[in-house]
């Protein structure tokens, strides 16, 4: 069985405030880590039925950066369910959404 290893630090200020995401994965050739503003982690818990998350974003994130990170992450989320589900119109429809979620937040495309 083939293993890969993703790890994930945080750097808080004083006041447990993220200053520094950084993460790191095996196959990041030739880079010790990466650095990021925002994260959002999702991982589903079959037992229990549900989702655990752990949403991470750093001080100096801006809110016009949140806005396309969240517009962003909304498209993967639409494009990762029409992969797995093969349901077009719950999927086109949650793209519909995507949109009016950018016009709305005047984030251009």
């Amino acid at each position: 069985m083939q293993k890969k290893d993703i790890n994930i630090t945080v750097e808080l200020d004083d006041k447990n405030i993220p200053q520094n995401i950084l993460w790191k994965a095996d196959d990041m050739y030739g880079v010790d880590h990466a650095h990021c503003r925002a994260m959002l982690l999702s991982l589903w818990d079959a037992h229990n039925k549900d989702t655990l998350k752990l949403d991470l974003w750093t001080k100096d994130m801006t809110v016009d950066e949140m806005k396309i990170f969240f517009h962003q992450t909304l498209v993967s989320m639409a494009d990762t369910l029409k992969r797995s589900t093969n349901d077009e119109r719950i999927s086109g429809d949650m793209m519909d959404f995507c949109d009016y979620f950018a016009e709305k937040m005047e984030i251009k495309q």
